[in-house]
C-alpha cells in the first residue's frame, strides 16, 4: 500500500490550482465556497484563472501550471492539493514535478479525468492520492454526496461502497492495491515511465466522449501491452457520452451498456472478476476511490468494494 497523507482538521489550507484547461472564477466559486464551509481555508493558485491559448486553452503556459503545482505539492502550509478542472495539459508537467518537501509532509491530491497523469506519477513515487471529482464539476449539478464522500476521506475516513448486480460482472473476491483512472490517460501512458505498474493489481477504468472503436481501440492496447494477464481484476466506472449522440440512446446516461459490452467481450478470455457501472468517473454522482490503496472487492450477487 502507498504513503497515505496525513488526515486534514479544520482550519488546513486546500491549494486549488488548475494544472490543465482553463477555467472561469464562476465555475469555481460553488466548489470554493464548499471548502470553507467545511471548515478549510481554500488558497488559490497563482495561474488558476490564467489562460493561454495554444492549440487548447490551457490554465497558463507550461511554466507558469508547473510552477502552481509544485507550490502547491511543496509547501508547508498546504495540506491537500485540489485540482480545479481536467482537460488536457498533465502530460507536458510530469518531467518538471519536484517532490522534495512532499516527500517529508505527503498530502492529498485530488482529482481525475487528464489528473490521472498526475496520479500515477505519485503513486510510482509511492503516494496515494484521490481519484474524485474536481472543483469545476461543482457547479454542473453534482451530488453532495460526490464531495461529502471526498472530505471524509479527507478526514481519515476509508470508504466502503455497495452495489448491485450487473449482468457483465465476474463475480470472485480478491484485495489488491488500486490502480487506474481516466482510460484515456492510462493509454496515453502505456509504454512511458509514468505508466503505471499494473502487476497484480485491481485497475480502475473511466471514460467519457469517445467513439465506440476509439475505445475498443484502447482497450486493444491495455490487452497488447499484457495489461490483463497482469491484474488481479478490473472495476469498470462511467462509461458517458460514448459513440454518436444521434444513435445512442444511452448517451447523456453514466454508464453505457454497449460500452460495458465492449469491454467484457474484450476481457472474457481473462478470468479475474469484474465489476461494471461503478460510481465514479465523468458523472454526477461519484464515489471518490483511493488510488495507491489495498482494497477489498467482492463481486457475488451484489458488489462491496471496501478500503
Amino acid at each position: 500500500m502507498k504513503i497515505f497523507p496525513r488526515s486534514l482538521k479544520k482550519g488546513d489550507k486546500i491549494a486549488i490550482i488548475s494544472p490543465a484547461g482553463s477555467v472561469e472564477p464562476t465555475q469555481l466559486e460553488k466548489g470554493i465556497d464548499m471548502i470553507r464551509s467545511k471548515g478549510f481555508e481554500a488558497v488559490l493558485g497563482e495561474h488558476l484563472y490564467t489562460k493561454f491559448s495554444n492549440g487548447y486553452n490551457y490554465a497558463g503556459t507550461e511554466g507558469q501550471r508547473l510552477k502552481d503545482i509544485n507550490w502547491a505539492l511543496n509547501d508547508s502550509e498546504i495540506s491537500a492539493v485540489w485540482a480545479s478542472r481536467g482537460g488536457y495539459g498533465c502530460q507536458h508537467l510530469v518531467e518538471g514535478l519536484n517532490l522534495k518537501e512532499f516527500t517529508k509532509d505527503p498530502k492529498w491530491y485530488i482529482g481525475y479525468s487528464d489528473n490521472t497523469v498526475i496520479q500515477s506519477y505519485l503513486f510510482k513515487k509511492g503516494f496515494a492520492s484521490i481519484h474524485g471529482q474536481t472543483i469545476k464539476t461543482s457547479s454542473f449539478g453534482v451530488t453532495e454526496d460526490s464531495y461529502d464522500l471526498l472530505f471524509d476521506i479527507l478526514k481519515g475516513k476509508r470508504p466502503k461502497y455497495s452495489l448491485g448486480s450487473n449482468q457483465f460482472n465476474r463475480k470472485g473476491n480478491i484485495e489488491g492495491e488500486l490502480i487506474g483512472g481516466n482510460l484515456a490517460l492510462i493509454y496515453a501512458l502505456l509504454g512511458t515511465k509514468y505508466s503505471f505498474d499494473f502487476k497484480d493489481k485491481i485497475l480502475f477504468i473511466e471514460d467519457i466522449g469517445e467513439n465506440f472503436y476509439a475505445l475498443d481501440r484502447m482497450i486493444m492496447s491495455l490487452e497488447l501491452a499484457g495489461v490483463f494477464t497482469k491484474i488481479k481484476g478490473l472495476i469498470v466506472g462511467g462509461m458517458t457520452n460514448m459513440g454518436d449522440e444521434k444513435d445512442n440512446k444511452q448517451y447523456e446516461e453514466s454508464f453505457d451498456e454497449f460500452a460495458n459490452q465492449l469491454i467484457a467481450e474484450r476481457i472474457s478470455k481473462y478470468n479475474f472478476p469484474v465489476v461494471f457501472d461503478f460510481p465514479n468517473g465523468h458523472i454526477k454522482d461519484n464515489r471518490p476511490l483511493i488510488i495507491g490503496s489495498i482494497v477489498k472487492v467482492k463481486v457475488n450477487d451484489k458488489v462491496t468494494v471496501e478500503f
